[in-house]
């Protein structure tokens, strides 16, 4: 038992480690994957909030978005990097990666539960601008705190799948 969690420890911990520099020193500057999933993440809930009915701030750019906002309300809201997911993405994939199991079922469940993140993602921008139109002053609350516990909560939810059903059913299937 304590060599398996030295081991999740020190995998988990050398992972991130390996993330943390890939992101910072290669992907982050050299290319658009944060221009490109916040500029997605805008485009998607603004056509939810058409869907609904509600008019939105109209903003032209030619480059990638990263503002959104229903009109007449106090202000826009803004997507930065912090906020676009894809620590989180890492941080689900590192988790489920460093945990026994097997990888063919790590092959789908860690694209899954990352896809499954980012609908969550969505659903918290989605709210948080329906948030700024109705209550703006329950913003900053909404941001800090309920969503980010309601996502940190899915993700551990996510992993607790992995751990108690998926990685212990393949072990007893012998798969």
């Amino acid at each position: 038992m304590q060599g398996s969690l030295l081991r999740f420890l020190g995998f988990g911990l050398v992972g991130y480690l390996l993330w943390y520099v890939a992101y910072q020193y290669f992907l982050k500057d050299s290319t658009l994957l944060d221009e490109w999933l916040i500029h997605s993440m805008v485009l998607s809930v603004e056509s939810v909030l058409r869907w609904m009915g509600f008019a939105l701030y109209e903003v032209s750019t030619a480059d990638f978005r990263w503002q959104l906002g229903i009109a007449n309300s106090v202000g826009m809201l803004e997507i930065g990097a912090p906020c676009d997911g894809l620590v989180l993405f890492a941080l689900f994939a590192v988790f489920v990666l460093a945990f026994p199991g097997p990888w063919r079922r790590k092959a789908w469940f860690i694209p899954a539960g990352i896809v499954a993140i980012h609908v969550a993602n969505l659903l918290r921008v989605l709210s948080l601008v329906i948030i700024n139109f109705y209550r703006p002053e329950a913003l900053t609350f909404n941001h800090d705190y309920t969503w980010t516990v309601l996502i940190f909560g899915f993700i551990f939810w996510l992993w607790y799948l992995w751990t108690e059903w998926f990685s212990r059913t393949a072990q007893t299937a012998g798969s």
